[in-house]
């Protein structure tokens, strides 16, 4: 399987320039690279409001000046930054779902076990993403289009369950990935983010048994 791209914004300051190319040589590739670490670096410390493209560039040992080669604004290059974290969260649980010879329960386990230590990983930018979006329309958009591609992921996942017989076949699929996004996403927000401590493992088996239940997946469907 591979992961979709999370859709961005066609109009608005969050949209990327239609006309802009991506850098060609290695050290036009380097360059971007250093200024969207450097970003996160910036954005994860400072919040998007408070964050300036002066320190963006100093973080990355880059002249400011030569920010704008590479982007048009403070807006676009959080895009790239959030666009980098996505695909590192998504990647891993997608891989972590289609291993060959692992039963089911166990690629639910570890494809949960891949998707809470992303988000660990990345909290203080889940804490900027939840902020941000909360009060800026245009990232709301950013953010949907983002737990959206998520959502559709696991959808499709349960519809080949269904169509195998090994899921309750009355239960809407995207309904279902849905609400399992909103509550896993959640805790995965409670306790990376606002700081509810718990046993990662304990929270890897909650999941596994929220969609093997819920699903209604007999236990001998699920080891298979």
């Amino acid at each position: 399987m591979t992961a979709d791209r999370t859709p961005l914004p066609t109009s608005g300051r969050f949209a990327a320039p239609q006309d802009r190319e991506f850098p060609t040589t290695s050290r036009g590739r380097r360059t971007r690279e250093a200024l969207v670490k450097g970003a996160r670096t910036v954005f994860a410390r400072d919040g998007f409001l408070d964050s300036r493209l002066v320190d963006i560039a100093t973080e990355a040992g880059i002249a400011v000046g030569s920010f704008y080669t590479y982007f048009a604004s403070k807006e676009e290059v959080l895009l790239a930054v959030l666009e980098n974290v996505n695909e590192g969260m998504l990647h891993p649980v997608m891989e972590a779902a289609s291993v060959e010879h692992a039963s089911l329960a166990d690629r639910i386990r570890a494809s949960h076990r891949a998707f809470l230590r992303g988000y660990r990983e990345n909290a203080d930018l889940m804490r900027l993403l939840e902020q941000a979006s909360a009060i800026d329309p245009e990232f709301a958009q950013w953010r949907l289009a983002r737990d959206t591609a998520f959502v559709e992921v696991n959808a499709r996942w349960i519809a080949r369950l269904q169509e195998d017989g090994l899921a309750d076949a009355e239960l809407d699929a995207w309904l279902m990935a849905a609400a399992f996004s909103a509550t896993i996403g959640r805790l995965a927000y409670s306790c990376y983010v606002l700081g509810s401590e718990r046993d990662d493992e304990d929270m890897v088996e909650t999941c596994v048994r929220i969609w093997v239940r819920t699903l209604r997946l007999e236990t001998s469907a699920a080891e298979r």
